[in-house]
């Protein structure tokens, strides 16, 4: 069973930056999609960025673009997440969550890691 581990919340003020880190168990990592979602107090999770694991190719929600990069490290198992420009309306837990059918469907999620924004 695939494991996700993230790491590298925190408290931070508004205009600074965090890294956010994901690490996976197992061997089939590279042929995952991996995403970010958050889940701020009191609202629905929310998709916030994805890279696929053939094209490598990257998708935001509006509201992070410009701002967030995703990217993965194949060798080193891990998925990132560098948030930049961060404003107090980024507050929330941070979820990796992984695709590991190729189907769409985002079937592992780690535990979350708490990001808090004072502005």
């Amino acid at each position: 069973q695939v494991q996700l581990v993230e790491s590298g919340g925190g408290l931070v003020q508004a205009g600074g930056s965090l890294r956010l880190s994901c690490v996976a168990s197992g061997r089939a990592f590279s042929r995952y999609t991996m995403g970010w979602f958050r889940q701020a107090p009191g609202k629905e999770r929310e998709f916030v960025a994805r890279i696929t694991w053939s094209t490598l190719t990257k998708y935001y929600t509006d509201s992070v673009s410009g701002r967030f990069t995703i990217s993965r490290d194949n060798a080193k198992n891990t998925a990132y997440l560098q948030m930049n420009s961060l404003k107090a309306e980024d507050t929330a837990v941070y979820y990796c969550a992984a695709d590991t059918s190729g189907g769409g469907a985002w079937r592992i999620w780690g535990q979350g890691t708490q990001v808090t924004v004072s502005s």
